[in-house]
């Protein structure tokens, strides 16, 4: 094999942005096997009294989600809340229309919350705008964040709370563009419906944040028309603005790929789309706010994002946590994560909120079954960056070699991002050796303050792209800890296998 060399330069004063640590996120939707024989499964001998699984928290916990997005997804355009509230005996069983499933509403509100407060994350809450009125919406956050004294309040006391949970970010509706969606609109429609619950839900407690529905997908007829004309009919009324994508080997991730040839050097390179859609985005924001000349700014919530295209289909065939969307990751999967993650680093001025979707079973880092459970090829690069990525994101200066894509004509064989927290002194940098083939020599200098020394490193790699874990291999493709690479003065030198993804920390004396 042949060794190519890269050069990347870092420079603790040259920075994008604060890095927001919601971008670290995640999302459980009543969906196939996420919330039952997911996180709640009381019939498993690894669930606690509650039902929550004792062994999904704690790798929940280790990944440190710090925003947690619920209950859906397409399920909440048909969800009625007040179906998951009050004794579990009294509450009714629905059919699920947008997965074909059985809803038991074992678990609901009070539920979701004491799995939010037990892994020690922020909820966000989406509301009913499909079959939903925007007094139902109203109606939900008086039960969840006013004090008690009024009708919906006084209804969560007596089902066990007294104090409110004061949730903070509330999206209005998911998807409301699709066809599949239950109370699809056009654009001017789900805009005017938006604005209005908006204001109500504001009314009711004007401490929350909202966030409205982008394009379903890049792919979308629509886009971005649909995301210029509700954030101008939108502006003043919300806070964060909803972008979703999966990525897909091969590409589209919207139509059938069946019978398309795998492009593993394109689909590597997928953050070369990831980062133009943010900045797609961002600019129609910014013209949103010239047309209403507004002083606020709205910022990107990635409220959905993650590799999906091999488990598809969404019918449950009317049972109860049906085995539905359960995709198999493996090496190149998590390395396209680790290059989204880089993306969120890259537009942290702009991205202030991300939700991997999903989180356990269902197109998920995590998988379980009733004695047990094991972590995806993408649950180490989202670990990784969730612990490690704070303070503020770098602005790197990158020189690697270009190799050829079909898709994307030539992308640099090395994709980085790095973060320093002046508080705590630590660094991390982050890098994806994008080449099937070829090793990389990377020489990582530091301009003005350099580091004291390196204190940790990790890598994941392989020879096979398609190599994935399972309960039989749980630890087949993971990230290990490797020697730190040796500081000189202000550079060090890293060898980077092909198909591999890096992270190393460096300490540096605290401002």
């Amino acid at each position: 094999m042949t060794q190519t060399s890269a050069t990347v330069y870092l420079n603790t004063q040259r920075v994008i942005s604060e890095i927001s640590p919601l971008i670290f996120g995640g999302f459980a939707e009543h969906m196939g096997r996420c919330i039952y024989e997911g996180i709640y499964d009381p019939h498993s001998p690894l669930s606690d009294e509650r039902g929550l699984r004792r062994d999904v928290i704690s790798a929940l916990k280790e990944t440190n989600y710090r925003i947690m997005r619920y209950p859906g997804g397409n399920f909440v355009s048909g969800y009625r809340w007040t179906d998951g509230i009050g004794p579990k005996e009294d509450r009714p069983r629905r059919r699920a229309l947008a997965w074909r499933s059985i809803e038991s509403n074992q678990f609901g509100p009070h539920e979701f919350m004491e799995f939010a407060e037990e892994i020690k994350t922020e909820p966000m809450w989406a509301v009913n705008l499909g079959t939903g009125s925007i007094q139902d919406a109203a109606d939900l956050v008086e039960y969840m964040n006013l004090p008690a004294g009024t009708l919906y309040s006084d209804m969560r006391v007596k089902n066990g709370r007294k104090d409110p949970y004061s949730i903070k970010y509330w999206c209005l509706g998911n998807e409301m563009d699709g066809p599949w969606q239950i109370g699809q609109m056009d654009a001017v429609s789900y805009s005017d419906k938006a604005v209005q619950a908006a204001k109500l839900m504001r009314w009711m407690d004007p401490n929350i944040k909202t966030i409205a529905c982008g394009s379903s997908a890049t792919a979308m007829p629509g886009y971005p028309e649909w995301d210029l004309t509700v954030l101008e009919r939108t502006y003043d009324q919300i806070d964060y603005f909803s972008m979703h994508h999966y990525a897909a080997n091969p590409y589209p991730t919207i139509s059938n790929t069946e019978g398309l040839p795998i492009d593993t050097d394109s689909y590597l390179a997928s953050s070369l789309h990831f980062e133009e859609h943010a900045d797609t985005l961002a600019a129609a924001i910014r013209v949103a706010k010239a047309k209403n000349r507004s002083k606020k700014n709205v910022h990107l919530c990635w409220d959905e994002w993650n590799v999906w295209y091999r488990a598809k289909g969404g019918d449950g065939g009317w049972s109860e946590a049906p085995h539905i969307l359960e995709e198999q990751y493996n090496l190149e999967d998590a390395l396209v994560v680790a290059t989204w993650l880089n993306t969120f680093l890259k537009k942290a001025d702009v991205v202030k909120i991300a939700c991997i979707a999903q989180i356990v079973n269902v197109i998920a880092p995590i998988m379980t079954r009733r004695d047990g459970m094991f972590k995806q090829t993408i649950f180490y690069p989202l670990t990784l960056f969730s612990n490690h990525a704070s303070g503020f994101a770098l602005d790197a200066l990158v020189r690697a070699p270009l190799r050829d894509t079909a898709r994307y004509g030539g992308v640099p064989q090395l994709d980085v991002s790095a973060s320093f927290n002046p508080e705590t002194g630590e660094g991390a940098v982050f890098l994806v050796n994008r080449s099937q083939t070829e090793p990389l020599q990377v020489d990582v200098c530091w301009e003005g303050t350099a580091p004291n020394s390196v204190a940790r490193a990790w890598q994941m790699g392989g020879e096979d792209p398609f190599a994935s874990n399972s309960f039989e291999q749980p630890e087949n493709v993971v990230a290990r800890e490797i020697s730190v690479p040796r500081l000189d003065g202000k550079r060090l030198t890293l060898e980077l296998p092909p198909l591999s993804f890096t992270t190393f920390l460096t300490s540096h004396s605290p401002s």
